[in-house]
């Protein structure tokens, strides 16, 4: 059974939690789900993500990166997006993470009932059956996980491999060292954070910045805005998906 159901009707964005542990989250967007805004700001996002959309009848599946900066984009009227964001650690055999980084592969042929990956033809993945298509996949031996990359990501400790090596691990898996990945999580905390009504102030000391100057380079790093946008957002123009991970976010 799956868990953490969220929906805004303002943003016409459906999330929830999956029971796989090669799945961060999934999410969906458009008819099914609401009224989507006009334009969207993309956020930094260490995980890599499966997007299916359709827009005007055309149905597109792209495999896109983890991504380091923020973008603004306008979002089509009439179009849905489902999407598959995979849990630190997970990747797919034949496209290395660390290529994918900042950038998106699309599938070369898809139909509205499947696209090709590695050359065969896959059923294409719902939001309510996501779970099963990720377990096929592991099934197949596309998809691969690295247990101790979640483990090390996730603040726990290990005495089984060198620093350099766990290192490796987590850039081979992620395309991003454990540095990067901290600090992209924690800025997404604090964009939660300041959007539910919390103070530049108190995200300093809950995060872990070390003070306000610190926390206002990081924003406009990785989310490419201030707090006090953040706080008051302008009219129509809304943050990409935002949630809380286990992810470490000590400095």
């Amino acid at each position: 059974m799956t868990t953490g159901r969220n929906l805004d009707q303002d943003l016409g964005v459906e999330q929830r939690a999956s029971d796989s542990p090669y799945v961060e989250r999934l999410y969906r967007a458009g008819e099914t789900t609401g009224t989507a805004p006009a334009r969207m700001r993309s956020v930094a996002n260490s995980n890599w993500e499966l997007v299916i959309w359709r827009h005007r009848g055309v149905t597109s599946v792209a495999v896109r990166g983890p991504e380091t900066t923020p973008a603004v984009v306008d979002v089509p009227l009439g179009g849905e997006t489902f999407g598959i964001i995979f849990r630190h650690g997970a990747y797919l055999r034949p496209l290395p993470v660390p290529d994918l980084v900042d950038t998106a592969v699309q599938s070369p042929h898809v139909t509205a009932r499947s696209f090709v990956l590695q050359g065969d033809d896959w059923q294409l993945p719902t939001y309510d059956n996501a779970d099963i298509f990720v377990d096929r996949l592991v099934r197949a031996g596309l998809l691969v996980r690295d247990p101790l990359v979640t483990d090390v990501l996730r603040g726990d400790t290990t005495t089984l491999v060198t620093p350099r090596s766990v290192q490796r691990r987590v850039v081979a898996a992620t395309g991003l060292t454990q540095g990067t990945v901290r600090q992209i999580e924690r800025a997404r905390q604090a964009a939660i954070l300041l959007a539910h009504g919390g103070t530049a102030t108190d995200v300093v000391q809950q995060v872990g910045y070390h003070d306000q100057p610190h926390l206002a380079r990081s924003l406009i790093r990785f989310l490419g805005s201030t707090a006090t946008r953040l706080q008051r957002p302008e009219p129509g123009e809304v943050l990409s998906l935002l949630y809380k991970t286990d992810a470490e976010i000590r400095p």
